[in-house]
């Protein structure tokens, strides 16, 4: 058991690798090739809406034809769409064909493995399963982008041409480990919008989806923006950026295990409020940028805020979802995915626009959001009080 959860652990993680890993490197592809600055978000937002777009129907596919035949398919896929990026990264059309092929396929590894691991958890153990999953994830997310600032210094193609290896790699290893799982329920399939979402929506839970929406609105913007801003401010390379998310992400790792495990029950909206705060801190000072530190403390301070409030927002969801934890979980990855979909597009164009005052309106953002948190205080109609019937 032990040896297949870590296998579907390493799947997650470079899954999440793959889209963080793309975002020291793009920006200098985009700069050395001449293209437009909204091309580094058009990259970005093709990977989230292709894999947010087809999860369902590998879902379904996934009912059919198993879990490890998927999970195979997917990896090869991913694999592939990082080899057409490294052999073709002067070629705009194939850059997109890469990225929309990663994110069909990235799909296809959520939807497999969450799948696998329902199959072969019990109700008891589920939850440390996913959490687990949820960490190769966050994982991913951190040392995507320092792996590919610091290969990237080597070569612009190189994290691309090595991660397509490793990703090859877990595939051959995982057709030699993996068996197919009994089924032991429904199969877990990840829905646009989650059943029972609708009813969820009428109470003041919706509040909690819009800040999940919010926060990752800002991190994927300003994950879009940093570099481009920061090669016209101070020159920074991909080396220097994989230093700074290094740095972030230790920070990122600092809070959610040293930070949020203090949070008293009934603390968490205190806490979101303060998060956001100390966000729109970090974004305030990024356009004074005079040197690496200073940059590097600003994207800290943000980094900061941005991980207390995610955390507390998953633990504040949960409580209040009145037991439906995998609606509520699903609703709030759907508003993540957009998150993703949307930031980069728009943070691009408001950077091409207006330069570095897009992150003083990016901030403003991040404090005004906080009358989401204030709604929902003031509502009554919370679902740890009133009993509904809402289909998971």
């Amino acid at each position: 058991m032990k040896k297949i959860i870590l296998l579907l652990m390493s799947v997650q993680f470079f899954v999440y690798l793959g889209f963080g890993i793309i975002i020291p490197v793009l920006p200098e592809v985009i700069v050395q090739q001449g293209y437009g600055d909204i091309h580094v978000g058009g990259l970005l937002t093709v990977y989230a809406l292709a894999s947010f777009l087809t999860a369902p129907l590998w879902g379904k596919y996934s009912d059919r034809t198993g879990r490890k035949k998927l999970i195979l398919i997917g990896l090869f896929g991913f694999s592939m769409s990082f080899f057409l990026f490294s052999f073709f990264i002067d070629n705009l059309s194939l850059l997109y064909a890469s990225r929309v092929v990663g994110g069909l396929f990235s799909g296809a590894l959520y939807t497999a493995v969450t799948g696998f691991v329902a199959d072969i958890s019990t109700e008891e153990d589920r939850n440390k399963y996913m959490g687990l999953l949820g960490m190769s994830i966050g994982l991913g997310f951190i040392f995507g982008p320092a792996i590919g600032g610091l290969l990237g210094a080597i070569s612009l193609s190189l994290p691309f041409l090595v991660s397509g290896i490793l990703a090859f790699v877990l595939m051959g290893y995982a057709g030699l480990i993996l068996k197919e799982p009994e089924r032991t329920g429904e199969a877990v399939k990840r829905a646009l919008l989650p059943k029972g979402a609708s009813k969820l929506w009428s109470y003041r839970i919706r509040y909690l989806f819009l800040m999940s929406f919010m926060v990752t609105f800002l991190l994927a913007g300003l994950e879009a923006t940093f570099q481009l801003f920061q090669i016209e401010q101070i020159q920074i390379t991909p080396l220097q950026l994989g230093y700074l998310f290094i740095a972030s992400g230790l920070v990122d790792a600092a809070i959610q295990g040293g930070v949020v495990r203090r949070i008293k029950n009934g603390q968490e909206t205190k806490w979101i409020i303060i998060a956001q705060v100390i966000a729109a801190i970090g974004l305030v000072l990024l356009p004074f940028t005079s040197s690496l530190v200073f940059a590097g403390v600003a994207l800290s301070i943000f980094t900061a805020g941005n991980a207390l409030a995610r955390t507390a927002l998953v633990s504040l969801t949960s409580k209040e979802s009145g037991g439906k934890y995998g609606t509520a979980a699903g609703m709030t990855y759907s508003m993540d995915n957009l998150g993703r979909i949307i930031g980069p597009l728009v943070f691009t164009w408001m950077l091409t626009m207006q330069s570095g005052s897009v992150y003083f309106l990016s901030a403003a953002l991040s404090v005004l959001s906080i009358g989401l948190i204030i709604l929902f205080l003031r509502s009554q109609k919370s679902l740890r009080t009133v009993g509904i019937e809402v289909k998971n």
